[in-house]
Order: C-alpha cells, then structure tokens, then sequence
C-alpha cells in the first residue's frame, strides 16, 4: 500500500492515514437532517466521501463508509408543524427523498446509514457517562454540558471560548450555569409529538450528541476519519470531540476531513438562505456524470461556485472521455506508455485526495491515447477502468452497468441503427439535408451522433 495523507483540520497538518486495524478504515460523515429535499450542497460530501472510499478500496484497505440521517431536530419539528403533518412522518418523506435522490448519483449507498431516532438508548448512555463525570448537569429537565469543565474545547476550531456562541435562544440560555454551554438532551415542549424517556425526564437528544453516539456505536473509538462540510466544524464537530473525550477518555476520531462549501451567488448553498438548487432538479437538468464530475472538480477543501456554465463544462469533459472509451478495443491492451500518467493519477489522489490534479493526469491519458488511436493503435481499457471508478465514471466505460443497477449505455436498437446508416449513407452522398433531418430523428429518440474516425457512433443524450 502506498502512504496516504490526508489534510487533519484538528492540526491544521497532511498526516498519514494510520488504521487502529492493519488494512481497515471507518469513515463516518455527517449526513443530512432530513426537513426538506436535500441540495446540490448537501451532496458534495456525499461524493467526496464515496469517492475517498472508492480509493481507499483500490489501495488495498477494508473501508466502513457511515452517513447518518438527523431525523431528531429542531428543524423537523418547525417544518412538520408548518406543514401540518406529524414530525417522524416528514422525517420519514424526507428521508426517502433523501435516499432517492442521492441514489441517481450512481454511487451506491453508504455500508450505514443510522438514524438518531433509532439510536436513542446508546446517546442517554452517553449523556449519562457525562453527569456521571461532571461533564453535563440536569437544568429544567435539559441536560447541558458544562464546556468550562473541558480544557481542550475549541481545538478544532481554534476559537477563543468568549467567541463561539452556540446559537441557542435566550430561553435556554437562562436554564445554563454558563452560556457558552451546550444542550445534549432538550425537555419535551408543547408542540413537539415525538420524546424519549430518560431518567432526567422526557425529552429528545440534542443535534450534537447524536453524531457522537452514532459514530461510537457503529465504528467505536479512534476510528480513522471523521468527515463533513466545513461548515460544521463549530459548533457541530468542535462539541462531538468534547463529548466524547470527556465522556470516554478517548479520542472520537483520529484524522478530521472537511469538505468545502458550495457557494451560489457568492454566499453558501443553505436552505435557510433560500439560495438552493435541489439535487434532484440538478440531476434531471445536467445528468448524474456531469453532477458527479462537478463535485470532484475543485479540491474537496475548497469551496466550490455553482453556476450552469460549471455544469455545463463538466458535460463536456464527460462527453470527452466517454467519445474516447467508444474507441477502445476490448480485446486489445493498455499500452505500457500510458501506465505512468495511472501512477500520477493514484499519486495524486493519495495526497491529500487531490481530485483536480487525478482529472488532469486523466485528460493527459485520454489526449495520448488519442493521439495513438489516431496513428492505427488499437488500445484497451487497462488501468483507465480504475481511474474511472474511483472518480465515479466506470459506466462510461461500455457495457459496464453503474452500482444502481442501470445499464451505462443502453444499446441502440434497429431503429436507431437504420436511422444511423442513413445518416451514414446520406453524407457519403453530399445529401446534407437527409443527413441533418435523421440526425434530428435521432434526437428526438434520445440519442446523440458522434462523428469519429472510426465512423459515427450513437450515445445517449443527457
């Protein structure tokens, strides 16, 4: 296996990925709290941690992907009520939306996906390891934990204590001994249909304490990596490791991974700010190649602008690499010139996952090869197959079937076919005109002709 190093945001340094377990990675990332459709934000750090783990599988490793579902929150409570429908049937709506919608990106699903509804027994064992320590105390039936009594808190962040405010309202803030304190369990309200009994009264886990529990239940302690967008790293994942260090003595994760927002109009995607585009809505416009080449356009630390001209380019980078695998010879091998540019492409990807540095070696395989096809080689697939999968685009390849169960490229059948040999028939003849109308005809039965030097070829239009 080759070193691995991936940027730790709690060191602010490239650091080697070092498994408790020799040859095995968790990975848990923060999902999405499920009061809406979700966004084309809300799906970057579902590609960037599929894709991660997608490599990591190529290197060699065992890799455990867990996205959760907050399916317990404030927010659920106040969009069921608005709609007027009970708050765990919404979740439930939204999360099959959720599901949906994240499955047409064609990179199967995560190995887990717990919801924090279904995990309230390990969070109150959590919460009471807490009080048990001094960590959290009991306030109106709140239950808060007591930041002053963690001398690490604001590592993540590296904020001074007097600047991080928790965002909570004045009512809760007067239940507090401290009010940069922080709720892990919320007394039921009026209003709110759905609580949990505990043994500091009814109520529901705090949004914090839930990805702690989940991450510790399923991966347990010091796993390898703990991901999410960077906008959770205060106050969401600067609490997890508060919680969990001072409830069990011992680190929650061993490297933190953050992905860059996406920003629209220069300010983050946020369903609060109203500035979305819903994934689905982005998937039917633009295609799922497309979308997936997107998201892994900029590094995964950067942020990323949205704009259709940016979807739009990575069609076309599609269109490119997939015109150059219809020129591909199945029976035929990779030639040993092109082999480097595949070393360069995993090179790149293991430092510090640098997709727009693997694209580029890529792009660099495709023109050579290109360049080769054009001069009467023929060539095989070879090392592009893995290259592809790892950045998401194996069904490009022909005849390979994408992990949601769809053909890549569905074949033509005759009619296309005639029409094609039309086409053929009227342009070797100068018959521009029939050659324009049955490419038209083409067109409006879903198919795109590519003139190559091989001939024209048919593909599905996106």
């Amino acid at each position: 296996m080759r070193e691995i190093r991936l940027h730790d945001t709690l060191t602010g340094e490239l650091r080697p990925l070092e498994p408790r377990v020799a040859g095995q990675v968790g990975i848990y990332a923060c999902g999405p709290t499920v009061y809406s459709r979700v966004h084309v934000g809300n799906a970057r750090p579902y590609v960037v941690f599929s894709l991660l783990k997608r490599f990591l599988v190529h290197e060699g490793y065992g890799v455990r992907l867990v996205v959760n579902v907050t399916d317990v929150n404030d927010k659920i409570y106040a969009a069921a009520a608005a709609a007027g429908v009970p708050s765990d049937e919404l979740a439930r709506e939204m999360t099959g939306r959720y599901e949906e919608d994240t499955g047409r990106l064609g990179l199967g699903r995560p190995d887990d996906e717990p919801k924090a509804s279904e995990t309230v027994g390990p969070i109150v064992a959590l919460i009471e390891s807490l009080i048990e320590r001094g960590h959290a105390y009991v306030g109106g039936g709140d239950v808060y934990f007591r930041v002053r009594s963690f001398g690490g808190y604001g590592k993540l962040s590296n904020r001074a204590l007097a600047d991080m405010e928790q965002g909570e309202d004045d009512a809760e803030v007067a239940l507090k001994e401290d009010p940069s304190d922080f709720a892990v369990w919320k007394a039921h309200k009026p209003g709110e249909d759905t609580a949990w009994d505990a043994p500091w009264g009814r109520g529901r886990p705090g949004w914090h304490i839930e990805c702690s529990a989940m991450a510790e239940e399923l991966l347990g302690l010091d796993f390898e990596i703990h991901g999410g967008g960077s906008d959770l790293i205060f106050p969401h994942h600067e609490n997890e490791i508060a919680q969990t260090e001072a409830g069990r003595g011992a680190p929650l994760a061993r490297l933190w991974m953050h992905n860059g927002i996406v920003r629209l109009e220069q300010e983050k995607m946020s369903k609060s700010v109203g500035n979305i585009r819903l994934l689905g809505e982005a998937l039917a416009r633009f295609g799922r190649d497309a979308l997936v080449t997107y998201l892994a356009s900029g590094h995964y630390r950067r942020p990323l602008a949205f704009s259709e001209e940016l979807l739009a380019e990575a069609g076309r980078a599609v269109d490119r690499v997939r015109d150059f695998c219809l020129r591909l010879d199945a029976d035929a091998p990779a030639p040993e010139a092109l082999l480097p540019y595949a070393e360069r492409f995993f090179a790149a990807l293991a430092d510090d996952f640098n997709t727009p540095a693997a694209r580029a070696e890529l792009f660099d395989w495709v023109a050579e090869g290109n360049r080769r096809l054009d001069a009467g080689e023929r060539l095989g697939v070879g090392q592009l197959a893995p290259m592809l999968t790892c950045l998401g685009l194996e069904r490009l390849l022909p005849g390979v079937a994408d992990e949601a169960g769809d053909a890549a490229a569905p074949a033509p059948d005759e009619e296309v076919e005639r029409l094609l040999g039309e086409r053929e028939a009227a342009r070797h003849a100068r018959d521009f005109e029939t050659a324009d109308r049955r490419r038209d005809e083409l067109a409006a039965l879903g198919w795109e002709v590519r003139d190559t030097p091989e001939g024209s070829r048919v593909v599905p239009r996106r």
